[in-house]
């Protein structure tokens, strides 16, 4: 019998699968941010529209009719079209109708993958820090977390140690790359490691690669896609929401051998069946001009050292950002005595500019003293917080 402690307040014979899961960091520093009018370098979203011609192609098809269930696959013409661009962009031959399946949202996605893989006593390796719909998904199929730990400043994966954490239990390994909230990036060494352990162990791998556009300083996104060992056993992961500047959106997709896409769907189609039939259209028209995702680098960059200007003038010591559309930063030399969830309370209240403490994204909440910011913003959103954040050495 469940005793009463593991239950809480939940009525009768219910027991949480997720006993220790409560309101993210992201809600909790969007809110605070809202009460103290601070501005939001917290979340990662984008504050500027999306392209034009995106929103024009939604308007017109949802005026044509388009506004009925998809097909649970995804739109036939979406899923050639991202077949199109992964040949362009990765060299790679996917088959629209057997390998790629369109998602609500890279989460979503996630989640299925985790959800078709995994049964009760497996284990699933994360590589901390990392993105914090992993652990949950994996805990809701009654499988265990196994975190292998990345230090600052470079993040890198010693895969050695990786490796010493496979069981006889371990099915999945989940990567993340470019990693949110570490900025790290993959080299060609790496997915050559990640391959050879996942052979020798015959593991899955998840690859969470919503990122994989956003890599900076002419540095190369390795996908797994474009290796023919995790090309075979590997779930690939991306969104639109972050490609095209629509997180509000949810849509993403799910690349994956015939057999592993079989049944990626057969929780799909119990799980959202289908997914926003005029934004598949627009977003099926919008991806026939490359030149919207191939400039996407110099659009964050720019953004990225716009704001590493102002972050540095206040007096953060800066890690490198390779990828993602997030800067970590050290505030040691600005407010020592604080850990970094006091920290970014205290900047959010005190000077009106919200970020993230890093130690969220590790399970054992190691302090870093690290924040994350996001310059996923309009150049007036950047200046403003600079402005702000120059008070601190006033």
């Amino acid at each position: 019998m469940t005793k009463p402690s593991q239950r809480g307040a939940l009525p009768g014979p219910f027991v949480s699968k997720l006993p220790d899961v409560g309101t993210t960091i992201f809600t909790v520093m969007s809110q605070l941010a809202s009460e103290h009018d601070a501005i939001n370098l917290s979340q990662g979203f984008p504050d500027y529209p999306c392209h034009p011609a995106l929103l024009t192609a939604l308007t017109r098809a949802a005026e044509a009719g388009h506004n009925q269930y998809a097909p649970m696959a995804g739109l036939p013409t979406l899923r050639q079209a991202i077949s199109a661009k992964l040949q362009l962009s990765r060299g790679v031959t996917v088959d629209a109708d057997q390998e790629i399946t369109v998602t609500a949202g890279a989460t979503q996605a996630i989640f299925t993958a985790i959800a078709a893989v995994l049964h009760a006593g497996d284990e699933a390796i994360v590589l901390d820090p990392s993105y914090d719909s992993y652990a949950p998904a994996i805990a809701a199929q009654g499988a265990t977390p196994i975190r292998v730990g990345l230090t600052a400043p470079d993040y890198a994966v010693d895969w050695h140690r990786l490796e010493q954490a496979v069981t006889p239990r371990t099915r999945l390994i989940i990567v993340n790359n470019p990693n949110n909230p570490s900025t790290s990036l993959f080299g060609a060494s790496d997915i050559d490691a990640l391959a050879a352990i996942a052979e020798r162990h015959d593991l899955l791998v998840l690859a969470d690669e919503v990122y994989e556009h956003l890599v900076f300083d002419d540095l190369t996104h390795h996908s797994v896609l474009a290796h023919p060992v995790l090309r075979a056993r590997s779930f690939a992961i991306y969104s639109f929401g972050k490609t095209f500047h629509a997180t509000g959106w949810k849509i993403g997709y799910c690349v994956a051998p015939p057999d592993m896409t079989t049944e990626f769907r057969k929780i799909h189609q119990f799980l959202v069946f289908a997914v926003n039939a005029p934004a598949q259209h627009a977003m099926a028209e919008h991806l026939a001009d490359p030149a919207h995702w191939q400039a996407l680098p110099g659009f964050f960059q720019a953004r990225r050292d716009r704001l590493a200007h102002g972050l540095v003038a206040a007096g953060f010591k800066l890690l490198p950002s390779h990828g993602t559309y997030f800067q970590l930063a050290d505030f040691t030399a600005i407010r020592h005595d604080l850990d970094d969830v006091a920290f970014a309370r205290w900047l959010t209240i005190e000077h009106g500019v919200a970020c993230i403490p890093v130690s969220v994204f590790h399970a054992d909440g190691r302090d870093e003293k690290l924040v994350r910011f996001c310059f996923a913003k309009r150049d007036e959103t950047l200046d403003a917080a600079s402005a702000r954040l120059a008070l601190l050495n006033a």
